[in-house]
C-alpha cells in the first residue's frame, strides 16, 4: 500500500465513517478517487486531511466529509444523469463518476475546468461532460437531471436549476450571505418542490446571472 493508499484509507475510516456516513459504495468511491491529483503540488500531503484546500483563482477543494455529506443526501443510483454546478478541481466530479450513469459538470474559470478536463482524462473518467459556462443557468441540453450537486453558495435557490430537476430528483446547494450558509437539499415530487436545511458550511460563492454578481 502507498502512503497516499494508506492516507486514503484513513480518511475515509476516521474523517467519514466515524461520522455517520455508511453508504458502502459512496465509502468505496472515496477510497478509490485520488484526491492528491486535484490539488496543487505544493499541497499534495495535505491532501488527505479533513479541511478545504486553495486550488487557485480563489477557489478551494471542500473538505472530505463535506463532500461526502453532500454526495451521500443525493442518494445517487447507477441509474442517474447528474448536473454539478462549479467543477472547481474536479474532484466532487470524480467521486461522483463512481456513483452515476453520467455526470455533466460546469464551470465558469476556464484555467481551473482545463486542469479537471486533464485529471479526468488521465484517470479515464468517460462518464464525465464539461461545460465552460456561467453555472447558474445549468446546463439545460441534457435535463432533466436526477440528481444536482451546487458547490459554490448562492444567495437564493436558482429556479433555474430547480427547473432542471426532474419529478423525483434531488439537488443539494449552499445558501446564505457570503460569510455563513446552510445546506439545503431540494426535492421535487408531483406536488411541488420541497426543501429542507441540514448543515452549516462555509463556501465560496456562486457567480452568475442567478448568483453573486461578482
Amino acid at each position: 500500500m502507498t502512503p497516499f493508499e494508506t492516507k486514503r484509507n484513513y480518511m475515509v475510516e476516521n474523517h467519514i465513517k466515524k461520522r455517520g456516513i455508511n453508504d458502502k459504495r459512496l465509502l468505496e468511491a472515496m477510497r478509490t478517487v485520488r484526491r492528491q491529483l486535484f490539488v496543487p503540488e505544493h499541497q499534495k500531503t495535505y491532501a488527505y486531511e479533513d479541511h478545504p484546500l486553495p486550488i487557485g483563482m480563489e477557489q478551494t477543494i471542500s473538505q472530505p466529509y463535506i463532500v461526502a455529506e453532500m454526495t451521500n443526501s443525493l442518494q445517487i443510483s447507477d441509474t442517474d444523469r447528474v448536473l454539478e454546478i462549479g467543477t472547481g478541481s474536479g474532484y466532487q466530479a470524480a467521486i461522483l463518476s463512481q456513483l452515476a450513469a453520467n455526470v455533466y459538470t460546469v464551470e465558469r474559470i476556464k484555467p481551473l475546468l482545463e486542469k479537471a478536463i486533464k485529471i479526468f482524462e488521465t484517470c479515464g473518467y468517460n462518464n464525465i461532460h464539461t461545460l465552460y459556462s456561467d453555472g447558474t443557468m445549468g446546463w439545460p441540453e441534457h435535463g432533466p437531471y436526477d440528481a444536482i450537486m451546487v458547490t459554490a453558495a448562492a444567495p437564493t435557490i436558482p429556479k433555474t436549476l430547480v427547473n432542471q430537476l426532474a419529478v423525483g430528483g434531488r439537488m443539494v446547494i449552499p445558501v446564505g450571505d457570503r460569510s455563513v450558509q446552510s445546506l439545503v437539499k431540494v426535492y421535487k415530487d408531483q406536488h411541488g418542490v420541497h426543501a429542507n436545511d441540514f448543515s452549516l458550511v462555509r463556501f465560496v460563492p456562486l457567480i452568475g446571472q442567478h448568483g453573486w454578481k461578482g
